[in-house]
């Protein structure tokens, strides 16, 4: 099929397909998207005409440019193949950039579409180039390069984080009404870098909850390994303003282990501050198992324990003064005295962020499984298959592709301000 098959009719493109009858499904359903791929092309070219100015000069802001040639044919990447194009290029009488209004107008990506920058950049931020490339292949029967996938897929990165604090694209945000309290979470993940061998990129969540403690929505901010993880932070105090402009009446509650590093960032933005309950509890269960020595006898007093912090005010206080009693004790060995004495520092250290009978009671968030649960499936899912290493560019790319992928909404609500208005 030709693209001379093509006709417009009243605002429409009509176009024809004949596709053989075989005896043979299978063959018939690949002549059929032979046929279709064909067809696709044919009028993507067409259609990429259409978004062209016709060579008269034209105006930006006050300044004139003029077409500086005949057109000159480029080549397009599409979800249906390559196809070539005559576009005008303007410039003004004072040099300078040059304004290319096909591309403009298409919101074109590189060389690429925005759809097939969509899928590409999309599939890259699950798989590696390899799978991305043979995924393309065996679906679209587009046959691109490695470096192609991860060039396009870098633009598109590139574009997220140059729009993050300009456009609004926060994805499916629950309305305010619904909105009681907002969990502000980060931890890191290591994964293997090139030169450096491992290193900690971060993940940040900011979780909706409504008024009953059931968790509406999550969304996420990732960043590579830096020193001082300062790109990142900023990233999160920017996501985070924004939150709050729409959900000043929320209460902000910051749950995090007993590691100081980031406490004075949470102290910041939360004005409730939670100790997660299960880094707690790890501790305990290392008490337990120097104060009995049986396991059904640790096993009903860690029961017990959990269950006082989870229902009775002021538990952490007592369960430290248990702990403080026992460390006083005779006959301890060095392991088992270092064990107590690292918990009651643990426990003193926290004892304001530990009335978890206080938070239930207001259905706020007790654990921290929501940012655990983020640096896997936002950093190790992706960023620490078998073999794979990383350069920091890289890195950065496929993680901020990755956070607006993963953030229910997020990504439809950025390509559509793409299609309305280009990166």
């Amino acid at each position: 099929m030709a693209a001379t098959n093509i006709r417009r009719e009243n605002g429409e493109f009509v176009i024809e397909l004949r596709v053989p009858v075989s005896s043979n499904f299978l063959d018939f359903e690949k002549q059929v998207q032979d046929e279709l791929t064909k067809a696709g092309r044919a009028l993507t070219g067409r259609g990429l005409a259409e978004f062209d100015a016709d060579g008269s000069p034209i105006f930006i802001g006050n300044t004139k440019y003029t077409a500086k040639r005949k057109p000159v044919v480029k080549k397009y990447e599409t979800p249906f193949g390559s196809v070539k194009v005559p576009r005008f290029a303007y410039q003004s009488s004072a040099g300078g950039t040059t304004h290319i209004p096909l591309e403009h107008n298409a919101r074109i990506i590189g060389n690429s579409t925005p759809r097939f920058a969509k899928l590409v950049s999309s599939k890259y931020s699950h798989n590696n180039a390899g799978t991305v490339r043979q995924d393309l292949l065996e679906t679209l029967h587009r046959k691109v390069s490695r470096c192609y996938i991860q060039d396009i897929s870098a633009l598109v990165a590139d574009g997220i984080e140059a729009k993050a604090s300009l456009w609004d694209t926060a994805g499916d945000e629950p309305p305010a009404f619904d909105v009681a309290s907002i969990g502000i979470g980060l931890d890191g993940a290591c994964m293997l870098f090139c030169e450096d061998g491992y290193r900690q990129a971060m993940v940040g969540t900011i979780a909706f909850y409504d008024a009953a403690g059931d968790r509406l929505h999550t969304s996420y901010v990732a960043a590579a390994p830096e020193h001082g993880k300062t790109i990142f932070l900023q990233r999160m105090d920017e996501e985070i303003a924004r939150v709050k402009r729409r959900y000043g009446h929320a209460r902000y509650v910051g749950i995090s282990d007993g590691a100081g590093d980031f406490r004075p960032w949470l102290e910041k933005h939360a004005t409730t501050r939670i100790l997660d309950f299960w880094h707690l509890t790890e501790y305990l269960a290392e008490v337990s198992k120097v104060m009995f020595p049986r396991a059904a006898q640790r096993e009903q007093w860690m029961d017990a324990r959990c269950h006082a912090l989870k229902h009775h005010h002021g538990a952490a206080k007592t369960i430290l003064a248990e702990i403080e009693e026992a460390a006083r004790k005779e006959g301890l060995s060095r392991s088992q005295k270092k064990i107590l004495d690292k918990t009651i520092g643990y426990m003193a250290n926290n004892s304001d962020r530990t009335n978890y009978a206080s938070y239930r009671k207001s259905h706020l968030p007790i654990g921290s499984g929501v940012t655990e649960a983020a640096c896997k499936s936002v950093v190790k899912q992706r960023m620490c298959g078998s073999g794979m290493k990383w350069k920091s560019g890289g890195a950065q790319s496929v993680l901020r592709l990755r956070a607006k992928r993963l953030t229910n909404g997020a990504w439809e609500a950025f390509w559509t301000k793409i299609g309305q208005i280009g990166l």
